[in-house]
């Protein structure tokens, strides 16, 4: 089978998540450890004993997702799964991209870190709270959901964010034009159309001065070429080029994340068996739902990690 190994983005955080792995495995504590230190401060006491709305702060969230995701692969690497061996490719849902590259050895933990930090608070501040929105349009395949968005538009912006699955595509832009969105979806034919819970209007032309921020940051970081390839998000082909790498980071600030094709490019490649590595099992529904014949696997606490390894054997 050939494997390949995804990364979870914004929406999988929960209090707790981690703390087995740390616990059980030196190397996936030592991940927490220099996260901390990489931000100066103790993230990992938030991860596993703060509240759930702090966390859900995109600028704890975006490097505590990444931390925990990191840590469960150091897990595995200290089962003996060594990534290039293992993987045919990496790929990450947005800021699951960071945690794919990190892993993959393209960027450090402690770059990462800071670099979704910075990401998270720019990303926050782009525009100011209330004037943005995101939907979930569900049940419209992406080029029905591309269509009401841009009809919904009407001067402001309003564009098709994340391409996720054959049945949900989430829309971004201004408040107003996301609420047209909604309707316009409904009279299409959409089986729900519904706000999402966030705070800013992620992956649309409104980030872009957070993407000027990240050109920024990214430029001063090293950034190696990875051992496996990275199927970027906003291509939705694989990437292993550094200076590529810098560009389409910053490019995905306000680019659409095409998870859909990556996972179909994927599946083109030879791809059978996806680990989602890290919180949560989203990304291993969505995979399911765009092509079923693809075999997921969590792998987020220690007991994953157990049969994981025990699977390739």
């Amino acid at each position: 089978m050939t494997k390949a190994f995804v990364f979870p983005g914004q929406g999988a955080q929960t209090i707790g998540m981690g703390k087995a792995l740390a616990d059980a495995y030196p190397a996936a504590k030592a991940v927490f450890d220099e996260v901390d230190e990489a931000l100066g401060e103790n993230l990992s006491g938030l991860i596993w004993e703060g509240e759930q709305d702090a966390l859900t702060l995109t600028q704890n969230a975006q490097p505590a997702l990444m931390a925990t995701s990191l840590a469960a692969m150091r897990a595995l690497e200290s089962e003996g799964v060594i990534l290039a061996e293992a993987a045919a490719y990496v790929a990450g849902h947005s800021l699951g991209e960071y945690s794919a590259l990190a892993a993959a050895g393209a960027l450090s933990v402690t770059d990462a870190a800071r670099l979704l930090r910075t990401r998270g608070l720019a990303m926050q501040q782009a525009v100011p709270v209330g004037e943005g929105a995101m939907a979930a349009l569900l049940g419209l395949d992406f080029a029905a959901a591309k269509a009401v968005a841009e009809e919904a538009a009407m001067g402001e912006v309003c564009q098709a964010a994340n391409d996720n699955d054959p049945g949900q595509v989430v829309v971004s832009g201004h408040a107003d034009a996301v609420e047209r969105a909604i309707a316009l979806a409904k009279e299409k034919g959409a089986k729900r159309a519904v706000l999402l819970p966030v705070s800013a209007p992620f992956h649309c032309a409104l980030m872009e001065p957070a993407a000027r921020v990240m050109a920024e940051a990214l430029e001063e970081v090293d950034i190696n070429r990875p051992v496996v390839p990275v199927v970027a998000n906003v291509v939705a082909e694989a990437i292993t080029d550094p200076a590529t790498i810098r560009s389409l980071l910053v490019d995905q600030i306000v680019g659409s994340v095409r998870w859909r094709e990556s996972v179909l490019w994927m599946a083109g490649k030879g791809v059978t068996e996806v680990w989602e590595i890290g919180a949560g099992k989203a990304l291993s529904g969505m995979i399911r739902r765009i092509d079923r014949s693809i075999a997921c696997t969590a792998v987020g606490t220690p007991e994953d990690v157990t049969k994981a390894v025990a699977s390739l054997n």
